[in-house]
């Protein structure tokens, strides 16, 4: 296992913001960490990559344990933050040989090591380009480089795609798997985006501070059988309560809606409108997903 975390428990002050999160990461994985704000993600991606310390329980990367071998363990990760990190007054070469300067590297390695960062995150030609001329994807992918640059073992991605539009993500979940694909570097990512959660070999999915699933995209959403029935109504704390009773199905209330899990929702959609005339403004039906789970797990939704 290159990550292996036993019980990480973390207080602010009073409040918990980790309770006992426990789990392993394989060599080679995309491995998520899936929740909404708030849920522990970001306290325990900085718990991962050193920032800070936990209040109880060990974790240790590559085999070093990240309170007693820090230094170490930095040596060996690299780490993309949601908020952006690069010089916007300097140019991509420049940020990088900062970058490489700081873990010690200079002269003929660094230059090595930079134009193979470059050659992976298809950078060429970019390397006198001002950072502030840069799209949003450019700037990522020089993020990632930066941290390659070092050779890490694993690198720790904190929503890596934020602000970026719809094309600029693909292209980033494109250098994501050939990095992982070419060049063996597991992958470790926070993220509240579904559909980047199920690009993921497997996922941790984290609420106020706990593991509620932990297992591969397909895993999770086997926990729900058959079909998800969401009916809209505009009283869906009564209509809730009646449908249990009359289909014998747990209906649980999100928002204006009734949510129901059963095989053949196509069927059970008829019967429920039939029974209650009137009352169902409408209804949508479909295969379980992720949030489907969390929802199952947790009562709320992922936004």
């Amino acid at each position: 296992m290159i990550v292996q975390a036993d019980n990480l428990t973390h207080r602010y002050d009073s409040r918990v913001a980790l309770d006992h999160v426990g789990f392993s990461v394989e060599a080679g994985e995309i491995f998520g960490l899936l929740g909404p704000n708030g849920g522990g993600k970001s306290t325990l991606f900085r718990i991962l990559s050193t920032i800070m310390t936990p209040s109880e329980g060990s974790a240790r990367i590559a085999g070093y344990d990240l309170q007693e071998q820090p230094d170490q363990v930095r040596r060996r990760i690299g780490v993309v933050f949601q908020t952006q990190s690069l010089d916007r007054k300097l140019t991509v070469a420049e940020n990088l040989r900062g970058q490489g300067h700081l873990h010690g590297m200079r002269g003929a390695e660094l230059s090595r090591r930079m134009q193979t960062v470059i050659g992976r995150l298809s950078l060429d030609g970019r390397e006198n380009d001002l950072v502030e001329t840069l799209s949003g994807g450019l700037r990522r992918r020089v993020e990632i480089a930066k941290g390659l640059l070092h050779e890490p073992s694993i690198l720790l991605m904190d929503e890596a795609s934020t602000g970026l539009d719809p094309t600029a993500r693909r292209e980033l979940w494109q250098y994501i798997s050939e990095l992982r694909e070419r060049d063996g570097v597991t992958i470790l990512l926070t993220s509240h985006i579904l559909d980047e959660a199920d690009r993921c070999d497997r996922l941790l999915l984290l609420h106020q501070g706990r593991v509620v699933g932990l297992g591969s995209p397909a895993e999770l959403k086997a926990r729900i059988g058959g079909d998800v029935v969401v009916l809209e109504s505009h009283n869906p704390e009564s209509l809730a309560p009646r449908l249990a009773s009359r289909f014998g199905v747990k209906a649980n209330v999100v928002g204006n809606a009734v949510r129901v899990e059963i095989a053949n929702g196509h069927r059970f959609i008829a019967e429920a409108v039939e029974a209650f005339p009137g009352e169902v403004e409408s209804v949508a039906l479909h295969k379980p997903t992720l949030e489907d789970v969390f929802v199952r797990e947790t009562g709320a939704t992922l936004e």
